[in-house]
């Protein structure tokens, strides 16, 4: 990831906005960092190159570290609005980092209407993935809004990374968890060159083999004929649905909100093409799978994850009947997904030019239209320096896709973030309306299927009631004789 932002298409930055009911103080916040930039040791680091990258890439503190480059506030304009907020956070998040700094930022926009206030937090996909994040939050977030601010922690600069160190790595990654020899590295580069060997290998690891190489020589192209576009425009939206009728809407047509997702997102997809002209009936997708529950002692403030690719139903179609399709295409995907295609292409990647690399990413970014993923968020309230969070929209990184739609689950809502190349969706606006169409649609059918059951089920039982109940008689009883 470190290597790939080389191409600025290629940049592994990811967001989350977080939309607060007030202005935070400020100070507190930065108190905050500063003490949780000690508590996690990433938060102060930043990457050491090797020279010519003949080793990988290490973590070393940063003996220049000042919060006061990672912590800002910006005050927006009048009046403040949200599609001013929108667009001044796609700057942000498109600025690259400072490569001799910690790969992070926080910025505080003040100044929103009604007096309320946004935090964005800006990290490198090298720091954490999605889920990462979210444990890293715990380090700011309270669960009430004057809760007694935690201890300082005392940094101890002895504790600093030796930057020397870096010439041990190769030792230190052939060694370490992922225990991938230096000869399988050769393989997999020589495997890549030379595809047609695989089928007579004979190596113990060819299953590992096998599935890299699969991934990264998959160059089927993506589908639709107008997102051909790509720049390094990017345009934000939001999106927000209910999170318990869109999670019994999943739960009812039998699948999860993984697929509710990926099926509203390539029904809006659809509803987008033959809006302008351009109806397509498969779109290929890619879904963010989490590997950490099956990654034992991984620490979860990292990236434990790989990537499902697909072909998705998109022509118009029942959204039941979608849903089914997608739930099928879905399962499929993620029991074919390797979990250990990271760490494989990791090692791979520390033995290629970067030119070499960053060749090999941009045409594997080519075959997909356009990316999702779902992370799990908090289910109650949490504040921010005496703000409290009413919304968290999460941006994933494009990495050279349409555009990437990623979903966070807050407090009885689904937020999500729809990042956009605008070199490829020229019409954002129109994306957003009809996501959330899809979703409301999506929602809508399910609860009038379970009406029309409900009110048919009722009906019957009536009809039973009827059928079986005992005929009235006006015949009157015949009296026993006295005795």
């Amino acid at each position: 990831m470190w290597r790939l932002d080389k191409d600025p298409f290629l940049s592994s930055t990811f967001a989350n906005l977080s939309l607060l009911d007030r202005a935070p103080d400020f100070d507190r916040l930065r108190r905050r960092m500063e003490r949780a930039a000690v508590a996690i040791p990433r938060l102060r680091q930043r990457v050491q190159s090797s020279p010519a990258n003949i080793t990988p890439p290490t973590w070393v503190d940063d003996p220049d570290f000042d919060i006061d480059f990672h912590v800002r506030r910006i005050a927006l304009p009048t009046p403040g609005s949200m599609r001013q907020l929108l667009d001044l956070c796609s700057l942000v998040v498109a600025d690259p980092f400072d490569r001799t700094r910690p790969l992070w930022q926080f910025v505080v926009f003040e100044g929103l209407a009604d007096g309320k206030a946004a935090l964005l937090e800006k990290l490198h996909h090298t720091i954490a993935d999605g889920e990462g994040s979210v444990q890293l939050s715990l380090q700011f977030f309270d669960f009430e809004r004057d809760a007694p601010e935690p201890e300082p922690l005392a940094y101890d600069p002895s504790d600093d990374t030796d930057p020397a160190s870096s010439v041990d790595l190769w030792r230190d990654l052939l060694a370490g968890p992922m225990k991938i020899p230096l000869a399988l590295v050769r393989q997999i580069r020589d495997l890549i060159a030379h595809p047609s060997e695989i089928a007579t290998n004979g190596s113990s690891t060819i299953e590992t083999v096998r599935s890299l190489v699969g991934t990264l020589t998959d160059v089927e192209p993506a589908r639709s004929p107008i997102w051909t576009g790509r720049s390094v425009r990017r345009r934000m939206e939001i999106v927000r649905v209910p999170f318990r009728e869109t999670r019994d809407a999943a739960r009812e047509l039998g699948g999860t909100l993984n697929t509710a997702l990926l099926s509203a997102a390539s029904d809006a997809a659809g509803r987008y093409h033959r809006e302008v002209g351009a109806p397509i009936d498969e779109l290929r997708a890619s879904m963010a799978v989490s590997t950490r529950r099956s990654t034992a002692g991984h620490d979860s403030s990292t990236n434990a994850f790989s990537l499902a690719r697909m072909l998705v139903p998109t022509g118009a179609m029942n959204p039941a009947e979608r849903f089914a399709t997608v739930d099928a295409i879905c399962r499929d995907a993620a029991s074919g997904t390797a979990d250990v295609a990271l760490d494989a292409a990791s090692a791979l990647a520390s033995s290629l030019p970067t030119a070499v690399l960053t060749r090999v990413a941009r045409l594997q970014s080519q075959t997909i239209d356009f990316a999702t993923s779902n992370v799990k968020g908090t289910p109650i309230p949490v504040y921010v320096a005496g703000s409290e969070i009413v919304a968290n929209h999460p941006f994933g990184p494009l990495g050279g896709v349409a555009f990437n739609l990623t979903l966070l689950s807050h407090v009885g809502q689904l937020d999500m973030g729809l990042h956009i190349d605008q070199a490829a969706v020229e019409h954002p606006e129109r994306l957003r309306s009809h996501l959330k169409e899809s979703f409301d649609d999506l929602i809508e059918t399910v609860s009038r299927s379970k009406k029309a059951t409900t009110k048919s089920t009722k009906t019957n039982k009536t009809n039973t009631t009827k059928t079986t109940k005992t005929p009235r008689t006006n015949k009157k009883p015949t009296r026993k004789p006295k005795a």
